[in-house]
């Protein structure tokens, strides 16, 4: 992991800009950051999947849970338009912003503990990108693997009204090799994002006829 610790801009509750503070500053006091996020649906046949990634052990916030494809802050001074540098850190993809399909701004606000208080504006965006699993360059101290979902599954896991999905993919070895995985998971399997803000996804997804 990176031993130089990142500046984020700090807003207030209105996103107005009040400021600059280390991630561990704004993780301790609740301070409002931005986010990039960005999900990566696939047109497989029969029906589309998307694309959940395997967060490294190591990371403070939902360690070893699947998550977002493609998630990162924006560093103190950056764009939304910077939030592209995520795809190609963390999956190998270089990306145009202008390829992105934006869903909007989620104010998503996690109280993990006394000490651990995310609040973060999160700037959805879809992706679409067919190529295979195992084509993906996954960054080792940040991404432990990625797998792929029926995205109408996910959508019913996430609104229980699934138990449990299919999930395959790969997962990254020590020795820097893909291993195949095939698995079913449950929603305690997910970073716990509230369900508004999968509304926010999948409404998206149904407005541009990606799912039906």
């Amino acid at each position: 992991m990176n031993n130089v610790e990142e500046v984020f801009d700090i807003y207030d509750a209105n996103m107005n800009n009040i400021g600059t503070a280390p991630r561990s500053e704004v993780h301790a006091k609740g301070l409002w950051h931005q986010t990039f996020q960005c999900w990566i649906v696939s047109h497989e046949a029969p029906e589309p999947k998307l694309l959940l990634q395997l967060r490294h052990p190591d990371k403070d916030l939902f360690p070893s849970l699947l998550d977002i494809s493609c998630a990162g802050h924006l560093s103190a001074g950056e764009t939304i338009q910077d939030g592209v540098r995520e795809l190609e850190e963390e999956l190998g993809l270089r990306v145009n912003f202008s390829d992105l399909l934006a869903c909007g701004v989620f104010a998503e606000d996690d109280i993990l503990s006394e000490r651990l208080i995310d609040r973060e504006f999160c700037h959805v965006f879809i992706y679409r990108c067919d190529q295979p699993l195992n084509d993906y360059l996954l960054q080792p101290d940040e991404v432990s693997g990625i797998v792929a979902v029926n995205a109408m599954e996910l959508e019913r896991l996430v609104k229980q009204e699934a138990e449990q999905i299919k999930a395959s993919g790969f997962k990254l070895q020590e020795d820097g090799q893909l291993e195949e995985v095939h698995s079913v998971i449950v929603l305690t399997d997910l970073v716990p994002h509230p369900i508004a803000y999968f509304d926010l996804l999948f409404r998206t997804l149904k407005q541009n006829h990606w799912l039906a």
